[in-house]
């Protein structure tokens, strides 16, 4: 008899709101001999399987992965928060080296200072005064180069660590990539603009509501800080070395050595400010995890155990 639908007592025969399903089953005088004696001889458990050697088969040894990086799914956008991880390695590095080129570059610009100071009073060595201009010039230009990197690996940073907080709290971000671009490299405008769109992330990165009002922590409002002071510096430097005379180069030197010793901040600001950044917006990472164990379970109820069949082979 095949499954069917029938009303049931009392309906009519279109009303199958409440119908009764019957569905045929094959009895058991009717199957075949074979599956029958098959059934019978299972038996009861007889314990463990047990090998001669030790098996070769297994389940294969993988970490925890994303599901974009699993094969067979689809890997042409990868997920923002797991790219975060290896970027904000890369620019924690960039910075910290940035920060090192810049203080020794500093620390040759307060010598050569400290050299013109000197000079006024009594004759120089030609020899300090050719080292001093050549660790000036050498380490003032890996600086250069060096903060070049750095701020371009911190601004891939920022672009992919709002990708992740807008993913992560399910909302667009609350500014246009080009607004922020904007922001960031615009002469003047970058001032004001740099330390609210990290109070934005900021907010985004600690699960605020969307409709609040972003409310900047001390190391953003200190990040923003360093990064006005540095500005300023910079923009003064190069004015005064535009002027002539010998007290304008002495300022020079001297403002040139504050906003070395300034770029050193704001490097060590931005590493640390990228550092907590990613660890609210990526997975945590291994090293950071720390390995627990069960050591004793205290007022646990004991669990019933059955007995060991005695045909059991192990």
């Amino acid at each position: 008899m095949a499954p069917g639908w029938s009303p049931g007592p009392g309906q009519r025969d279109g009303d199958f709101r409440t119908a009764v399903r019957w569905v045929a089953t094959v009895p058991d005088s009717a199957r075949p001999r074979r599956s029958r004696e098959r059934v019978r001889s299972r038996g009861t458990y007889q314990g463990p399987p047990a090998y001669d050697v030790p098996p070769r088969w297994g389940f294969p040894q993988v970490v925890w992965r994303w599901p974009t990086a699993v094969p067979g799914t689809s890997t042409a956008t990868p997920v923002a928060s797991q790219r975060l991880l290896l970027i904000a390695r890369n620019a924690v590095a960039v910075l910290w080296a940035l920060a090192g080129l810049a203080a020794v570059a500093g620390g040759a610009e307060v010598w050569r200072y400290v050299l013109l100071v000197l000079s006024r009073d009594t004759a120089l060595d030609p020899a300090v005064v050719g080292a001093s201009d050549a660790l000036v010039l050498s380490f003032s230009l890996l600086t250069f180069v060096m903060s070049v990197f750095a701020f371009a690996v911190s601004l891939w940073w920022l672009f992919v660590a709002r990708t992740a907080a807008a993913d992560e709290a399910g909302q667009r971000p609350p500014r246009r990539s080009w607004e922020v671009l904007l922001g960031v490299l615009v002469p003047g405008l970058n001032l004001a603009m740099a330390g609210s769109i990290l109070a934005e992330l900021e907010h985004a990165a600690t699960r605020q509501p969307a409709n609040r009002r972003p409310k900047p922590s001390r190391l953003v409002l200190g990040w923003w800080a360093a990064w006005i002071g540095n500005g300023v510096l910079l923009a003064l430097t190069v004015l005064w070395r535009l002027r002539s005379g010998v007290q304008a180069q002495v300022d020079a030197v001297f403002l040139a050595a504050l906003t070395d010793l300034s770029a050193v901040a704001l490097a060590l600001l931005t590493a640390e400010v990228i550092r907590r950044f990613t660890q609210l917006l990526a997975p945590m990472e291994e090293r950071l995890v720390r390995p627990l164990r069960v050591v004793e379970v205290k007022g646990a109820p004991e669990l019933p155990r059955r007995a060991r069949p005695k045909t059991a082979a192990r």
